[in-house]
């Protein structure tokens, strides 16, 4: 039985649209990344995921340990739930969750948020000047890991923290040790040039992203242990954080690194294809049914529109994944509301026949559906809700 034929006996009693997580995939995935992360625990992104079953099955598997939030209000909800050492990956502006979070001694234990500028603490002293019994509130630097080449005319990587050098981070962290109030718990630097950009890439483009990233790896190498040696002497760091899915073999190798972080590995969507350290199995998929028949070759299925964050263009679209040999008209692309396709499979397709999609990215397929298939072999183990099905929006 083939992948489609499988996936088709399991859900043969809904009506698509719905998404389903293939459970052996999704096992697969973690395993060959808990491989990959030598004995280092891997943090696990949540974004990346958006389903509270999923995240506390992945947490319970060996080698993972940590959750890597994407805003405060999903940290503070995550910890009323019983999640523990809960890393907010980005600064937060949210002044009422940071009034809950200084007035809540459990939630202060387990949330660290991130800062990378003084800014950063005078919002929060600000934010929480109300709160009686304030608890003291954890922190984590976040350094620039970006690469810069010909007198910084080249860059490669994505813009977040304005602190790039040991200097700059040990300054950052002295002045965190004389705020009262917080206490600096890690230190994060994310390589997103490496563990976001696949390398199996053919052409000269191919060969330039490889030129950049082992050129990117030996200069971080020497500078994020220089910054975490300069902040040690501040502060006693209980982690240091680096890396993602496209990464995890190669960042586990420097010293300074105590854990990486994964997320869209283990969903394994479109944009994770090209690399060459890793293959995974495409996990999370959704189904989307035949509504007409508009030409031979043609089919056109409902919605569709599902485009992924980042960079405008075709990587950012789902994939038609099965049947294989369907493609996107080149002037309509995914729509709102129907979507049509074209190819050799197209013949063979009848109205309320399922084509199934990979989105280009892995957490944000949950944003689109309120629930979660859990398929195991050839049947529909469980259906779990994702955060959208829980009235969890976040962002």
């Amino acid at each position: 039985m083939d992948e489609r034929q499988r996936y088709d006996r399991a859900t043969a009693d809904l009506d698509p649209p719905f998404a389903i997580l293939d459970l052996d995939a999704l096992r697969s995935n973690a395993a060959s990344m808990v491989r990959r992360a030598g004995g280092k625990p891997i943090r696990v992104a949540s974004k990346s995921i958006r389903c509270r079953a999923v995240l506390r099955m992945v947490l319970e598997m060996d080698g993972f340990a940590g959750v890597m939030a994407f805003t405060l209000p999903e940290a503070l909800w995550l910890a009323e739930e019983g999640f523990t050492d809960i890393l907010v990956a980005y600064p937060t502006a949210d002044r009422a969750a940071l009034a809950r979070l200084a007035g809540d001694p459990q939630a202060a234990r387990e949330i660290t948020l991130m800062a990378d500028s003084p800014e950063h603490l005078d919002f929060i002293d600000a934010a929480v000047s109300g709160v009686r019994s304030r608890q003291e509130i954890r922190l984590c630097l976040d350094i620039d890991a970006a690469f810069r080449a010909l007198a910084g005319r080249l860059r490669a990587g994505v813009l977040r923290s304005p602190v790039r050098e040991p200097e700059q981070a040990a300054g950052l962290a002295a002045q965190v040790a004389k705020r009262p109030g917080f206490r600096l718990a890690g230190l994060m630097a994310y390589e997103a040039q490496i563990a976001g950009v696949g390398d199996r890439v053919p052409g000269p483009y191919g060969r330039v992203v490889r030129w950049m990233q082992a050129r990117s790896q030996r200069e971080l190498i020497v500078r994020r242990g220089r910054i975490v040696q300069a902040v040690r002497q501040v502060a006693d760091l209980e982690f240091v954080n680096g890396g993602g899915t496209g990464s995890v073999e190669k960042t586990v190798r420097e010293k300074a690194i105590t854990e990486v972080a994964t997320g869209s590995g283990f969903y394994h969507p479109r944009l994770f294809d090209f690399y060459r350290g890793f293959t995974g199995r495409p996990a999370a998929l959704f189904a989307l049914p035949v509504v007409r028949v508009p030409a031979a070759g043609v089919v056109t299925v409902l919605g569709g529109g599902y485009h992924a964050s980042g960079s405008p263009g075709a990587s950012r679209l789902p994939q038609p994944y099965l049947p294989a040999g369907l493609s996107y008209d080149g002037r309509e692309g995914a729509g709102e509301v129907q979507t049509p396709l074209l190819g050799r499979a197209a013949h063979d397709l009848r109205v309320g026949d399922r084509v199934w999609f990979r989105h280009a990215k892995a957490g944000e397929l949950c944003e689109r559906f309120d629930a979660l298939h859990l398929v195991e072999g050839d049947r529909v183990a469980a259906t779990v809700p994702t955060y959208r099905g829980e009235g969890r929006t976040f962002l």
